[in-house]
């Protein structure tokens, strides 16, 4: 019998685990793997749902947790929580002996995760390289995960372009789509009876999902961004349920729950916060929702499927590729509430998703099972751009 093949995957924030739960799924069905998963970052701290319980609670085995957070939202904390992942993930490396390691986005937690192997010498396979994020400093990252990972397994042909134009080889550079897609088409969501019961909640006759993230290129972290976009929802309807979810770990993160806390607190039975709805709930919600505010990748991935439109403010996800679903906006009050009168009247019916049809595990899947031998993986020539 085959050997079978040490597939670890590490996750370390919610947005990113539900973007990989359906790949897991099949990596822990499949005869072919051993999966292990790493669970790190934002999943072990209650303050941000401590949705390790979440991945638990999927019929996922957890082989190592690697705490790496420190108090803080600063420079330094994230610099110091890089560092230790760093140390955790070398250690879970060395105990695991991995024949791959997959992860997929742009925070600090996978950039950890590059390092380590590339100092262990273990084959990196990442997930969504090679797009354009011109608002943060993940953009950065992105691109030095790419050059450190032997395996790109990107969601669009723009995006792999951009990796051969890195000197990648086009050989490795497979269009797969985005995984998150896949819950669309294998998971049926919440009716709304189930979704309200769900939440804790009743929807409203208009219903604004709405997620805004730091904007870690902006000198006050997008602080101001975030006042802006509150300012234009403080004045919608009073049947307009507002739906929050708080950001995620990153510079300014506190700052930015604090604000969310106080607007909500402001407007009891209108605004409804949650630290982590889970894939199943936020998909949900999203597909019933009127619009989609803020400044999350979800607004650009999932909802053109959904056919629900999305009012995209600021630069944190600049450069993206977007479906005509999408409206971008400047992070100014008056332009966000023109954005969301226009995104709230817009018939999205015919919408086309650029980010693939919801079969993007199973071409990871496929691409897992036909990797290279080890050796011939880490040895990286540079391609030059035609």
């Amino acid at each position: 019998m085959p050997k079978r093949q040490r597939i670890c995957v590490v996750t370390g924030s919610r947005a990113e685990y539900g973007l990989l739960q359906w790949m897991l799924h099949d990596l822990q069905g499949d005869a072919a793997f051993e999966l292990q998963l790493v669970v790190t970052g934002m999943h072990l701290a209650p303050e941000f749902g401590l949705t390790v319980r979440a991945i638990e609670a999927d019929g996922f085995t957890i082989t190592r947790r690697v705490d790496m957070l420190v108090s803080g939202d600063g420079a330094a904390a994230i610099c110091k929580s890089t560092a230790l992942g760093l140390l955790g993930l070398s250690d879970a490396l060395e105990a695991l002996t991995p024949d791959a390691v997959v992860v997929l986005g742009d925070r600090f937690e996978i950039l950890a995760v590059a390092v380590a192997c590339l100092m262990h010498r273990v084959p990196l396979v990442h997930i969504a390289g090679g797009d354009v994020t011109e608002g943060a400093i993940d953009e950065s990252m992105r691109h030095a995960i790419t050059k450190m990972a032997h395996l790109h397994l990107v969601t669009n042909e723009e995006a792999a372009r951009r990796v051969r134009q890195m000197g990648e080889d086009p050989q490795r550079v497979q269009v797969v789509g985005s995984p998150g897609l896949d819950h669309l088409r294998r998971r049926p969501l919440l009716d709304r009876i189930a979704l309200e019961e769900a939440l804790g909640a009743t929807l409203g006759a208009v219903n604004l999902l709405v997620t805004f993230h730091p904007v870690t290129l902006a000198p006050d972290e997008g602080v101001g961004e975030l006042d802006e976009m509150l300012a234009a929802l403080a004045e919608v309807d009073a049947g307009t349920a507002i739906w929050l979810t708080r950001p995620n770990a990153d510079m300014g993160s506190r700052m930015f729950a604090r604000r969310v806390d106080e607007f909500a607190a402001a407007r009891p039975g209108q605004v409804h916060v949650y630290a982590s709805l889970g894939q199943l709930r936020y998909l949900s919600l999203m597909a019933l929702a009127d619009a989609v505010v803020g400044n999350s990748s979800s607004g650009l991935y999932e909802a053109p499927s959904l056919k629900v439109p999305t009012v995209n403010i600021g630069d944190r996800q600049r450069g993206r590729l977007a479906a005509a679903s999408v409206l971008h906006c400047a992070p100014e009050r008056q332009a966000i509430r023109r954005c969301l009168s226009q995104a709230l009247g817009l018939d999205c019916r015919d919408v086309v998703n650029p980010y693939g049809d919801g079969h993007s595990s199973e071409r990871i899947v496929a691409a897992l099972r036909a990797l290279p031998p080890r050796q011939a993986l880490l040895r990286k020539p540079f391609f030059a751009a035609a």
